[in-house]
């Protein structure tokens, strides 16, 4: 990731996060298709194509909750003429070597729902499914990082596949690399097993999407 926007993430994926000085630091978006919000602790990062004063204008010094509060999420989508995403948790792992533990068929069918939302906010996307009902998705996201998206049959739910799909993308990754994955915090079991998969938490994030283009 050669933005700005993406040596920030490396930087706080491997420890060095941003000065917890409660300021709000605007950079431009590394790409026509990404913009949102990323938040660290007492530091957040607007990314979008705004003037620095605009977002300071509406957001108060130390006020740490503002840059993910409805009223600035609402201003910042009618300013950039899109619409505000989940509120997302945000973690981070690194590749592991070798195949995966489990078998892994690649697929090129892109009617799969989980691939087709994938496909409108990732680049390079490669799926694989597996027997018992798990779909692993990897692309290119926001800044250019690897963003990670699962998927487990409702019949297959609530014996680990989640997990166990999660630690396994880990291996389809080159030597190196880091793995993200956005996990909205309701979703208790997700966050469990990206947990438990050896993900572990960087910030929260909103991503401002063209109209319709949510999930």
């Amino acid at each position: 990731m050669t933005s700005q926007l993406g040596e920030l993430l490396t930087a706080a994926a491997r420890g060095s996060f941003p000065r917890a000085d409660g300021r709000v630091t605007v950079l431009p978006p590394p790409s026509p298709r990404d913009a949102g919000v990323v938040a660290f602790t007492c530091h957040a990062v607007v990314f979008a194509d705004v003037e620095p004063s605009w977002v300071h204008e509406r957001i108060a010094p130390g006020d740490l909750s503002a840059p993910l509060s409805p009223p600035f999420l609402t201003a910042l989508a009618e300013r950039l003429h899109r619409e505000a995403n989940t509120i997302d948790m945000v973690t981070v792992a690194a590749s592991l070597p070798g195949p995966p533990p489990w078998e892994l068929v690649e697929t090129r069918d892109r009617s799969h729902p989980r691939i087709t939302r994938a496909l409108r906010h990732r680049d390079g996307i490669r799926a694989w499914t597996t027997a018992d009902g798990g779909t692993v998705v990897i692309g290119r996201g926001v800044g250019g990082r690897w963003e990670l998206a699962l998927e487990v049959d409702g019949s297959a739910q609530g014996h680990g596949l989640g997990r166990r799909l999660a630690y396994a993308a880990r291996h389809l990754l080159p030597e190196g690399e880091l793995l993200w994955a956005q996990v909205a915090p309701g979703n208790a079991r997700s966050v469990r097993g990206i947990l438990a998969a050896g993900f572990v938490p960087v910030g929260a994030e909103v991503l401002m999407v063209p109209h319709g283009g949510r999930g």
